[in-house]
């Protein structure tokens, strides 16, 4: 599996988004992306109990763990790259989670506007 070039939405270096759990399409840490990631696994957030409980809703239970996928499933708080389509559609639902910039892979922009990504994001 090829990944892209590892950029974020500043066109900097792709930071690591979390590793405990370890995140990402390739379980890197990074939200790095390639050809085979047909969910587009780039945005860098800090989940919420709120977007746990929309994706839960939407289909997509990630509070559940799946231990042969090395999956502890997720709690409020975990850093987790979501699918830029899930995270958007959250946004438009208002229940959208706080995002690390430096963590958020460029593709995304492909998907979401880079001024609503800055609205969400995380400030430490």
């Amino acid at each position: 599996m090829k990944k892209f070039a590892a950029t974020n939405i500043r066109g900097k270096p792709l930071q690591v988004c979390g590793t405990s759990p370890m995140t990402g399409f390739f379980r890197d840490g990074c939200c790095n992306t390639g050809h085979e990631d047909a969910g587009m696994h780039t945005v860098c957030a800090r989940v919420t109990a709120e977007f746990l409980e929309f994706s839960k809703n939407r289909g997509n239970d990630l509070t559940r763990a799946f231990p042969g996928a090395a999956f502890p499933g997720l709690q409020p708080g975990d850093r987790w790259c979501l699918c830029a389509a899930r995270w958007l559609e959250a946004y438009k639902a208002g229940v959208a989670p706080p995002v690390d910039l430096d963590a958020t892979h460029e593709e995304t922009l492909a998907v979401i506007e880079r001024s609503v990504l800055e609205e969400h994001a995380i400030s430490e």
